[in-house]
């Protein structure tokens, strides 16, 4: 646990100086009434003398000052209150609750999340705890209750250039290169709507990407954004350049300023392999005859998480017996989408909540008929069953014309980057200009 030393407040410092000063001028006064005017010697001695014993008072008091600095991380079932009992009472607890309540609930606390305390002589003073990535919930312990506010957590940033190339996942690929599976999951998170991860990777498909990478004390502590990247799949080049309008959300666009994203994903979730194929004559594993099978059915660990393909409104939550649990979605343009077998619902999932796109709606199971678990995934056109795999899905609003020639600039800026052809540039540009006279 680390000791640490720490001098009074500004404050006190002014208090204590204030005080040097004035006994100083005492003395001068003194000599001034006896002697008259006071030789500038004595002056000056007095004052290196006030100065002396402001700072050697300075030294005691912080020499009794002792800092201890507790560092944690949040384990399963810990709350604030369990935390905190050590060093405050449950009524400072409760009033601590109590006045963070819309600051950032306590009861949001989270395992796995660091957290540090700050004593002095044994008395909490300060409280700073992790509520994510971004932001950290920082507590200011004072005699008449609490100063509370949430602040962004510093980091320096570094950016690198990360390539690969695949030859069995993209996962793999990326650990070869020394990097996170952080970084694999936002890469197939910016291409989900043009690859299929799964399926469609093949050996020798590569990658490029610009990505931020952070450092806290000079240890990295994960990636940030990915400003571009490129991904080569069968014999297909796909580019994306983050590019923010105005007050909008960050996107990801094509060089041409078309949008990245589309209105439908490819497929809802991380799956193992396809057990069975949109086809209008499959024999039943279950029932054991001919039927339509109007869906393709993901074969998935049990628990994995389900995503909606797209924005919409659950239109349906049911339990039967031939289909388990069931959520239907209704989307723009006519189009609707069922999830089938899951052996859970998300949080919050009810008949007329709006969901957003890639948001957990619920996870695989067996439920109803069905021999292990998968999710069964269907898509209805104008309420006709259509294959979700061939379907063209539309692109969302590209790059406004207002901030086009903003965006052309950064997207050159930011590809000759991921190129490694930036510096060339600069040298050839360098090279143009005349030579000075």
């Amino acid at each position: 646990m680390a000791l640490n030393r720490r001098l009074l407040s500004p404050a006190r410092q002014r208090h204590r100086r204030r005080l040097a000063l004035l006994a100083g001028l005492a003395v001068v006064a003194l000599v001034y009434f006896f002697n008259g005017e006071p030789d500038s010697e004595l002056v000056q001695e007095v004052e290196e003398s006030s100065q002396a014993q402001q700072e050697q008072s300075l030294l005691q008091q912080s020499e009794s000052i002792r800092e201890h600095l507790v560092n944690g991380v949040v384990q399963p079932g810990e709350t604030f209150s369990s935390l905190l009992q050590e060093y405050l009472s449950a009524q400072q607890v409760h009033l601590l609750a109590e006045q963070s309540r819309d600051t950032f609930p306590l009861s949001r606390l989270r395992a796995g999340q660091p957290y540090r305390f700050c004593l002095e002589n044994d008395r909490l003073v300060s409280i700073l705890y992790e509520i994510d990535r971004e932001v950290q919930l920082c507590i200011h312990c004072a005699e008449n209750g609490f100063a509370i506010e949430k602040q962004p957590i510093p980091y320096s940033v570094q950016t690198e250039v990360v390539r690969g190339t695949i030859n069995y996942s993209l996962f793999d690929a990326v650990a070869a290169g020394g990097e996170g599976p952080g970084l694999a999951i936002a890469l197939a998170d910016i291409f989900a709507w043009d690859i299929d991860f799964i399926r469609e990777l093949q050996p020798g498909d590569h990658f490029s990407a610009l990505v931020e990478k952070r450092f806290r004390d000079g240890r990295f502590a994960g990636y940030g954004q990915i400003l571009a990247a490129e991904f080569h799949n069968k014999g297909k080049n796909f580019q994306a350049i983050l590019f923010k309008e105005s007050e909008q959300t960050a996107g990801y666009y094509t060089p041409s300023g078309e949008s990245v994203r589309k209105a439908f994903l490819k497929v809802p979730l991380n799956f193992t392999r396809i057990s069975s194929g949109y086809t209008k004559r499959r024999f039943h594993p279950v029932l054991h005859i001919w039927k339509p099978h109007l869906a393709i059915d993901y074969a998935a660990p049990v628990g994995t998480p389900i995503r909606t393909v797209g924005d919409g409104t659950i239109i349906k939550k049911s339990y039967d017996r031939a289909n388990g649990n069931l959520l239907r979605i209704r989307h723009a343009n006519g189009y609707e989408t069922t999830y089938i077998h899951m052996s859970k619902y998300g949080k919050g999932m009810q008949v007329g909540r709006q969901v957003s796109q890639g948001e957990v709606i619920g996870y695989v199971g067996s439920t109803g008929l069905a021999t292990g678990p998968h999710l069964d995934f269907r898509m209805f056109k104008n309420g006709q069953a259509i294959n979700p795999a061939k379907i063209q899905s539309i692109a969302s609003a590209p790059v406004s014309k207002g901030s086009l020639a903003a965006f052309e600039a950064e997207a050159v800026r930011l590809l000759a980057e991921l190129n490694g052809t930036a510096l060339q540039l600069a040298k050839v540009e360098n090279e143009k200009k005349p030579l000075p006279q």
